[in-house]
């Protein structure tokens, strides 16, 4: 089997539901001669067309709007917002629309629109287009929220997300895009891969690590690191999707190792891993071994300083010692 990027899994996955639907259709900044601010589009405009791949004005408002409009009438749009930062401007079509039409319609209207975005830092483009936003729009009910941490689940994921019949807000990681170290083998027919279904990546006996996207192939390294330097045994969790929460599958991991460590990109004030940390303190109270804990961003915008922005962000040396200091915790 060949192994792909996973900007190359997402281009691939778009590519094989267009020539397959008619319905489906991209529209966003930048994403038909340019191929979209990271590249993910490049070449499907000669494929496709241009009603098909669609620019926009720089109006991420109506860029969803469109979305909304052309998914209740029977499209299956996918809207790229070129840095999720952007959402925000967005919020109302996002929040007050696309979230709420299926539930005041009795399901009578659906809402088939996916939202591509990049999300995260690392690349030192300052506060404004290196945030971390899942936990904002993972808050409001109708949405679901997917932030794939490797090539097979962004193809997987993606394919799933345009054939949902929801509103889906697909956080892609910047660092994940062209990275050769993490290129994996990807299945060259379209397949998907279910959304609200966790992944365990690596199994273990020790402790249970939560975290998605970037923060998983993060916290993969960290595990391989501490087994080989003391032999602690983690098993690595991807959540996969943020709504639903497979709660389910981390409670089955957390019964067994009896500790829990969350991680994420996102500030710790406020973050979603609370949330998992919640549910699992209010659900397997009796299996915990030692209080959950959490490695997450500083509570601060994520600075422009290269280096700055390394010490906001959960590094690998972080991320050993909350495992350290759950694992020593009484």
């Amino acid at each position: 089997m060949r192994k792909i990027t996973y900007l190359e899994a997402l281009r691939e996955a778009m590519q094989q539901m267009m020539r397959e639907d008619e319905d489906v259709f991209l529209l966003g900044e930048d994403i038909a001669e340019y191929g979209g601010a990271f590249g993910v589009t490049v070449g499907m405009l000669e494929e496709f067309g241009k009603e098909r791949i669609r620019n926009t004005p720089i109006s991420e408002a109506a860029i969803v709007g469109v979305g909304i409009g052309s998914a209740v009438t029977g499209m299956r749009p996918i809207a790229e917002i070129m840095f999720s930062d952007f959402l925000t401007i967005a919020m109302d079509q996002i929040a007050n629309q696309a979230a709420k039409i299926r539930y005041q319609f009795g399901g009578k209207a659906k809402v088939p629109l996916v939202v591509r975005t990049p999300g995260g830092g690392g690349t030192g483009a300052a506060s404004q287009h290196s945030q971390s936003l899942e936990g904002l729009v993972a808050h409001i009910p109708g949405l679901k929220v997917v932030m794939p941490s490797c090539p097979y689940d962004a193809k997987g994921l993606l394919i799933s997300a345009v054939y949902d019949g929801n509103p889906v807000i697909f956080i892609e990681h910047k660092l994940l895009y062209k990275n050769k170290k993490y290129v994996q083998d990807v299945p060259e027919k379209a397949y998907k891969v279910p959304i609200g279904k966790a992944d365990i990546k690596r199994k273990g006996k020790d402790i249970t690590l939560v975290a998605s996207s970037f923060m998983v192939q993060r916290s993969l390294s960290v595990a391989e690191m501490l087994y080989e330097e003391q032999g602690t045994d983690i098993e690595v969790v991807d959540l996969r999707t943020l709504r639903p929460l497979d709660i389910s599958l981390i409670l089955e991991s957390v019964k067994k190792t009896g500790r829990l460590l969350c991680v994420e990109e996102a500030p710790i004030f406020g973050g979603f891993m609370g949330e998992v940390a919640a549910q699992v303190t209010e659900k397997a109270f009796d299996w915990l071994d030692a209080p959950p804990h959490r490695v997450a961003g500083r509570n601060c915008p994520v600075p422009y300083s290269l280096v700055l922005e390394q010490e906001m962000i959960p590094s690998e040396e972080r991320i050993k010692k909350g495992v350290e200091d759950i694992l020593t915790a009484v």
